[in-house]
């Protein structure tokens, strides 16, 4: 059984997993792009080597931007800010931590593994593949 790098909870087994990029490819505190079954993908690295991974989409503006937005931290919160409109995202779980509108808007997450220097994510079910 392997572990979660961000959460140090047991996570699924190998086949579950698909294999992304190298850790080292990823620069700490900068966010990198990734197309993953044909979804875009924004990944991020901490300093301590913690990786998450939220849909590339903005759903303030509907640029696939994520990325390129600013990684920070509110409280124990690994965060994002949009490069569009600046809201923030919290890493962890893709629930943007600034009001606005009606509706709350949400990244969608998949959870990160790392193992041997590699970066995993966590296959989606195959209802999740045709929704996107």
């Amino acid at each position: 059984m392997t572990t979660d790098v961000a959460t140090q909870e047991p996570t699924l087994a190998l086949a579950a997993w698909i294999r992304v990029c190298r850790l080292e490819d990823l620069s700490p505190e900068r966010g990198s792009a990734a197309l993953v079954g044909g979804e875009q993908v924004a990944l991020f690295r901490t300093h301590r080597d913690d990786v998450f991974a939220v849909q590339q989409l903005d759903p303030f503006s509907g640029a696939h931007v994520m990325s390129r937005g600013i990684v920070g931290t509110r409280g124990e919160a690994p965060t994002v800010a949009s490069p569009m409109y600046k809201q923030v995202f919290d890493l962890r779980t893709g629930e943007c931590l600034d009001a606005v509108g009606k509706e709350p808007q949400a990244l969608r997450t998949w959870a990160v593994e790392v193992r041997d220097d590699v970066v995993h994510l966590a296959r989606p079910e195959p209802d999740e593949w045709d929704a996107t």
